[in-house]
């Protein structure tokens, strides 16, 4: 029961001296690993890591797995490590922890013992801690290579052990995180898993928060990025990343570049506030990079990430209860996308929050505030925008809706927000949706002794003469079900002087906004309606105008 008492000591006792009470400044070192395949790109490797500490890397992962297994490796490796032009980690990963490196055991530890005696040894050695618990032998021979150094050239070589999961939590986690607590060659503790939601992220900061020696704690894949950009606000030793795009050595790995520049890395402290995107998917959102660059300009301690969230309800209640409830999270708002607009407004009625008329009309919300006193606050800046977008795109002003017929294509809560602030301008509005149900739920709602608005199947196209289409749909979204494809039916023709308003906005030329143009049809980009959205939303957060030129500047 050793580890257990040590667990104790560690979450209890670590925790008051490390953080509470005393303000500590914590480095978090931004680390580019590098795969190198075969000694022959040992040079390219070079160049990369020397592109990678240009970007900002402070730390080189060297990972040798492949290099390793060649006769002459050692040798490549030994260059490596000469040239390397920052503090630099070996890792030979072994197979069953996520790496390449199939030899017999005996000869990676060889390895590493030959590294660690070289005579330009790296800083630190990554080794598993399932591998180190299996072998006495083993961790001889690492202790060797270590005391070695520093005792013969005054170079400390670290001992970081390491676990990998690359299926999801391991159920053992607390006991291994204890292990290297426990363990006192173990400079650094490493803990890496694939997340399965965001409350992943919110465990690894809990074990950041309460560690009793510098760890690193990060989850891998698409639910995992949160733990990598917040690991400056949790004391975290490192996090990873790609020097460019695709070329990470782990899944959901951002590029140094990204961590630098979107998600503003270098400010990122204990007090920093918590924004982002919630959706599904949201990797094509424009958002990080318009709302980080408004953070940077008005100097506001914020960083805004991507927050994927599974489609269903209690997926979304799940992780937004358990972010908005995590004590030093410091979740303070988000924009919400689809499919979860309608699941914000639930949310926020259950927890007695506040909600907007915009919101109350229209069924669904696009935006969450959370007070200093915990309190939710709801609304909806997708209709206003919308209205506001129209009328620039057409050079009229508001009045100049009255009477227009308008085409929505969809009845989800982009739909739903465009068709009360149609209405509202005095237009005509027609629903079609491929479910029917939802599009006479929309006008069900909608529908007033003032309004008109009613639901259109596509055969009943030609009755009308419309003015202007808008697509409240997800066809010809990146990352969509139909990336490729028109959301207008056939039995509609875009015809010159027509008006299209496309709320996709990633990417900006849409099949539909291609279609359009070449109609000769008057196009307005789906990003007129996101900036104007997110305008009002930064203001909601800060109090401060994102000027519009400003915003298009950040998302080109």
């Amino acid at each position: 029961d050793g580890w257990r008492i040590w667990w104790f000591i560690f979450r209890h006792v670590g925790r008051v001296y490390g953080f509470h009470g005393v303000r500590i400044t914590i480095v978090t070192y931004l680390c580019a690993s590098i795969f190198v395949d075969a000694s022959q790109d040992v040079p390219l490797a070079l160049n990369r890591a020397h592109t990678g500490v240009s970007a900002g890397a402070k730390l080189l992962e060297w990972r040798l797995d492949a290099l390793a297994e060649e006769d002459a490796g050692l040798a490549s490796i030994r260059q490596l490590l000469q040239e390397t032009p920052a503090t630099a980690i070996a890792t030979i990963r072994a197979e069953s922890e996520g790496g390449t490196w199939a030899g017999e055991e005996t000869d990676r530890i060889s390895l590493l013992e030959a590294i660690g005696t070289g005579s330009h040894p790296p800083r630190y050695i990554d080794l598993e801690l399932g591998a180190w618990n299996r072998s006495a032998n083993l961790r001889q021979k690492v202790m060797l290579a270590i005391d070695h150094d520093a005792q013969v050239r005054d170079v400390e070589t670290k001992l970081i052990l390491s676990s990998h999961e690359f299926s999801g939590r391991p159920n053992d986690l607390m006991h291994r995180v204890a292990q290297m607590m426990e363990c006192d060659q173990c400079a650094i503790a490493k803990v890496v898993w694939r997340a399965r939601s965001l409350r992943d992220n919110l465990e690894a900061f809990d074990l950041l928060a309460s560690r009793a020696k510098p760890m690193i704690a990060l989850c891998m894949g698409e639910f995992g990025l949160m733990s990598r950009v917040l690991a400056p606000k949790f004391g975290g030793f490192l996090t990873f990343a790609a020097v460019e795009q695709g070329g990470g050595t782990a899944p959901g790995q951002p590029t140094v570049k990204e961590l630098r520049t979107t998600y503003r890395f270098d400010s990122i402290n204990r007090d920093t506030q918590v924004y982002g995107v919630v959706g599904w998917p949201v990797e094509h959102s424009k958002g990080p990079e318009v709302h980080n660059a408004g953070f940077d300009a008005i100097d506001f301690n914020g960083v805004y990430l991507p927050l994927p969230i599974m489609p269903e309800w209690e997926q979304f209640k799940a992780s937004m209860v358990a972010m908005i409830g995590h004590s030093s999270l410091d979740f303070r708002g988000c924009s919400v996308t689809l499919p979860h607009k309608e699941n914000l407004l639930r949310l926020v009625r259950e927890r007695d929050g506040i909600i907007d008329d915009h919101s109350r009309r229209i069924g669904a919300a696009n935006t969450l505030m959370i007070g200093n006193d915990g309190q939710l606050s709801c609304f909806n800046t997708d209709a206003p925008a919308a209205v506001e977008a129209l009328c620039e795109g057409m050079s009229v002003d508001e009045s100049g809706l009255e009477g227009r017929t308008i085409l929505i294509l969809g009845a989800g809560g982009v739909a739903r927000a465009v068709a009360s602030g149609m209405l509202e301008s005095g237009a005509h509005v027609l629903v079609l949706n491929r479910a029917r149900d939802r599009a006479e739920n929309l006008v069900s709602d909608f529908r007033t002794d003032q309004s008109d608005i009613r639901v259109v199947d596509e055969s009943e196209l030609g009755q009308f003469d419309v003015d202007v289409i808008i697509n409240c749909t997800s066809v010809g979204m990146e990352g969509g079900s139909a990336p490729e494809e028109s959301p207008v039916p056939d039995q509609i023709s875009i015809t010159e002087g027509m008006v299209v308003f496309e709320t996709v906005y990633t990417p900006i030329d849409t099949p539909l906004v291609k279609e359009a143009r070449t109609c000769g049809a008057t196009v307005i980009t789906g990003d007129e309606l996101f900036l104007r959205q997110a305008k009002r939303q930064f203001r909601i957060w800060t109090g401060v105008d994102l000027p519009l030129a400003f915003a298009k500047d950040a998302t080109t």
